[in-house]
């Protein structure tokens, strides 16, 4: 089969031919139909996040439909269309016998620490593989898998209650679901933060209130937007300095920062003026759990949270094509989210245009 992979730290990835994966009693071989291009994997382009074992298939954000199934799997059927969750966890130890798979003492990362869905198949365990509805398509349920279920965990780390004001550091694809998810939370406001007008407009027609952070001093604004209060909870999604900075600095008396934002930079913060004198609480959000992705997905169906717009590009499997969304990525630039469909040509996507199949 054909796979795109890691080859190096700032080396392009490559097209290769490898073998179809084999399966185990108790996993299940997916075919590919969409892989999700997630700001994570340039960062383990450029050596921000180490990858092993090298080469890799990169590639965490998947769903396809189901080929084969080990001689134990009862879960899922031949035929049927999934998404999956992307952290392979022992369901043993401590943490996932707490709910806290992503802390698994032996997880496996798909396309950071064992082949992704940069191709045309995977083989996962079964209790990975999440029913996707014909309601949604692949697409879309590729990026609910990382982009939308890391916004949830973050959103319900932050316990945002009914007549919060919000503001979140970042629409792409994670700050667009978030954008979604806070509303439907019971935020009163929420605050768009982003330097790029096409991705701010899109959060206002989700109900956001942009904040152009290269028109305006961010803090400023939503200082100014919120009667020198502040926020009730500040989101990162991008892993800067400054917009770290910029979310503690935007918080109001007793609110909740959470860092999601991928990044390896040392942050200074003012302890007392920032965190302690206002009992500000500074989160740190990892991943997702196994057990929120179901809930998540049924709200995708409902169209209480609509990603139709936020997969606003498809690439073909083809690595030069993936190498120039990777660049995009690293410059902070490009579409909110692409997805590679490895039997389609590239696509600029409106709504009107997603694959429903």
């Amino acid at each position: 089969m054909k796979a795109i992979r890691f080859m190096g730290v700032k080396q392009p990835l490559e097209l290769q031919e490898i073998p179809i994966p084999e399966i185990g009693e108790r996993d299940i071989l997916v075919k590919v139909k969409a892989a999700g291009i997630c700001h994570s994997d340039a960062h383990y382009r450029a050596g921000i996040s180490p990858v092993r074992p090298v080469p890799l298939t990169l590639g965490h954000e998947v769903a396809g439909v189901v080929e084969k199934i080990g001689a134990q799997v009862t879960n899922v059927r031949i035929g049927e269309r999934v998404c999956l969750h992307y952290n392979i966890s022992c369901g043993d130890c401590y943490h996932c016998s707490t709910g806290n798979d992503q802390f698994c003492e032996k997880v496996l990362m798909l396309g950071h620490y064992t082949n992704g869905g940069y191709a045309e198949y995977i083989s996962v365990p079964a209790r990975n593989a999440i029913h996707l509805p014909d309601e949604i398509p692949f697409e879309q349920g590729a990026t609910l898998m990382c982009a939308s279920a890391t916004a949830f965990h973050a959103l319900r780390k932050s316990r945002l209650k009914g007549g919060d004001r919000v503001a979140i550091f970042g629409v792409g694809g994670l700050g667009q679901s978030a954008v979604q998810l806070a509303k439907a939370f019971g935020a009163l406001e929420v605050y768009a933060v982003d330097i790029h007008e096409d991705k701010l407009r899109l959060a206002a027609q989700y109900g956001a209130i942009p904040v152009n952070g290269k028109k305006v001093d961010a803090v400023t604004e939503i200082k100014k937007l919120t009667n020198g209060k502040g926020v009730d909870v500040a989101i990162e999604m991008i892993g800067l300095r400054q917009t770290m900075k910029q979310a503690i600095q935007a918080a109001g008396v007793m609110a909740r920062v959470v860092i999601v934002g991928l990044s390896n930079q040392s942050l200074e913060i003012d302890t007392y003026n920032e965190l302690l004198g206002k009992e500000v609480e500074l989160i740190g959000s990892n991943d997702h759990h196994l057990q929120e992705l179901p809930l998540l997905v049924e709200m995708a169906r409902r169209n209480i949270l609509d990603t139709s717009q936020i997969v606003t590009k498809t690439v073909p499997l083809d690595a030069d094509a993936v190498n120039q969304v990777l660049d995009d990525l690293e410059r902070f630039s490009g579409d909110v989210r692409t997805v590679i469909v490895p039997a389609s040509p590239q696509t600029d996507l409106t709504p009107d245009s997603v694959s429903t199949i």
